[in-house]
C-alpha cells in the first residue's frame, strides 16, 4: 500500500482548487408544480432566483465539473433574473476560501441561465 505524504495531500488539494477555477453555465427554471403551472411559470418573467437555489445549483454544477463537492457555497441574496446581472459569492474547499462571480447569461420567461467563474 502506498502512503501519501503531506506534500501529496497539499498537491491534491491544490489540484482540486485549480480545477475549480473554471467557468460553467447552466439553466434553472423558476416555477414548478403541475405541468400546466410549470408551463405558465416558464412563460412568466422571473424576478430573481432564490438564494438557496443559486447556492445549491451552483455548488452542484461545480462538483459535477470537478468531482469534488465544495465544503460550503454562500451568496449574499437572490440572483436578479436580468441578463448581465452579476453577484459575488464565496466557496470554501480544502480549507481555502475563494471568490466566485455569477453572471446571468440569459433569461427566457421563467428560465434563467448563469455562468460561474471561480477566482484564480
Amino acid at each position: 500500500m502506498r502512503r501519501v505524504g503531506r506534500s501529496g495531500i497539499v498537491f491534491g488539494t491544490a489540484l482540486g482548487v485549480l480545477l475549480l477555477v473554471t467557468a460553467c453555465s447552466f439553466e434553472f427554471s423558476i416555477g414548478g408544480g403541475d405541468a400546466e403551472g410549470a408551463e405558465e411559470a416558464s412563460q412568466a418573467p422571473a424576478a430573481s432566483v432564490d438564494v438557496e437555489e443559486v447556492e445549491n445549483q451552483s455548488s452542484s454544477r461545480l462538483s459535477e465539473q470537478v468531482g469534488q463537492v465544495p465544503d460550503d457555497f454562500t451568496c449574499p441574496g437572490n440572483l436578479p433574473a436580468e441578463e448581465g446581472a452579476q453577484m459575488r459569492c464565496e466557496l470554501t474547499a480544502g480549507g481555502q476560501s475563494l471568490g466566485v462571480t455569477l453572471t446571468v447569461t440569459s433569461v427566457d420567461g421563467g428560465q434563467v441561465d448563469w455562468d460561474i467563474v471561480v477566482d484564480g
